[in-house]
């Protein structure tokens, strides 16, 4: 199985001054940090997008190019693509151009955004949010295909035989995931077009996916796709450190960051009891020592099949110092312990 790491550029909130902490410094850090994950063989770094104040990446792929020329192995993943905002033609350029650039390891993890501040921005309306995500990821996958495409959709002005370059390596095929958050009707479109699939789970208990995995593997193998070529992937809240006092007091950033984005959606303020909860060997926070992570994981490897564990590791913008320590961590303790068999 491969172990991951991923992140959205979480920006803290610094009350003193009344902004957000420094996104040129953070992205800094973010290359430093991408930079060890490759030295301790770290599988796959996943990096999101977001167009807002607490976010200090709005383009993925400019991040993962500067990863690309300081880095060896790793491979250098959208944490998602907005796709449904986004120009396909763009993305498949960008993402072919970072896989020339990092010699064949880019990847594309395309969603339709749980996030919706990029559609008004870029002149989308909400109410096509479905339609946009099928149509754009229609005309990706015939340019991931097809170096000559014709192609007509309802959303956007179609193309007549039209060739786009670069072409990735692999032929121009650049791998393509579906990122989704837990709707039967997402995991379906992935099983019928044969396409990998990654599951948010970021609350509740993991064991409540059980249904939706199985049902993405009922219908990839019914599409006619083989088996062997299958690959599942989650994508979870985690942090990792052999300090209880540091686990304990990470509640405290995990907290600003869920309340920030709670406040735009209605939710509770987070508590303790949900944090000690996620923590919890059923819970779906990966938050803990190396060997209580690790066990987690090994958990929801056998329970779905996993192919791929993605940890989402900067929620709240821990410190630099700390986020070090949680992925060398990761890298010598916790993946020995997640791929031993």
């Amino acid at each position: 199985m491969e172990l991951g790491i991923g992140m959205f550029g979480d920006l803290a909130f610094d009350q003193s001054k009344g902004t957000y902490r420094s996104a040129a410094v953070k992205l800094q850090e973010i290359l430093e940090q991408v930079k060890l994950m490759d030295e301790v063989g770290i599988d796959v770094f996943a990096m999101g997008e977001h167009h807002r104040a607490d976010y200090a990446v709005s383009s993925p792929e400019i991040v993962l190019a500067a990863a690309a020329s300081i880095t060896k192995n790793i491979r250098l993943a959208s944490g998602v693509t907005v796709l449904s905002s986004s120009e396909p033609v763009k993305v498949y350029q960008n993402f072919a151009t970072l896989d020339l650039i990092s010699n064949g390891r880019a990847e594309i993890m395309a969603g339709r955004g749980s996030f919706t501040e990029s559609f008004p921005l870029f002149g989308f309306s909400l109410e096509d949010y479905e339609a946009l995500f099928a149509e754009k990821l229609d005309l990706l996958l015939k340019l991931n295909n097809e170096e000559n495409v014709t192609w007509h959709g309802k959303l956007r002005a179609p193309l007549v035989n039209q060739t786009v370059y670069p072409r990735a390596f692999n032929k121009g095929k650049l791998p393509v995931w579906i990122a989704v958050g837990g709707t039967r009707q997402s995991a379906l479109r992935a099983a019928k077009l044969g396409l990998p699939l990654v599951v948010a789970i970021i609350g509740g208990i993991p064991a409540q996916f059980k249904k939706l995995i199985d049902f993405y593997k009922e219908q990839y193998l019914e599409a006619g796709h083989d088996a062997s070529t299958m690959e599942i992937a989650i994508h979870s809240h985690t942090f990792v450190s052999d300090d209880p006092k540091v686990i304990d007091q990470y509640f405290y950033k995990y907290k600003d960051q869920m309340d920030r984005i709670g406040a735009t959606r209605g939710w509770a303020p987070y508590t303790q009891t949900q944090y000690q909860n996620g923590r919890s060997r059923q819970g779906a926070l990966f938050i803990g020592s190396p060997e209580e992570v690790a066990a987690k994981i090994n958990d929801v490897k056998a329970l779905f099949g996993l192919t791929r564990f993605i940890a989402h590791m900067d929620l709240g913008d821990p410190s630099h110092d700390l986020m070090m320590e949680s992925i060398r961590l990761t890298g010598q303790k916790v993946a020995p312990l997640v791929k031993q068999d």
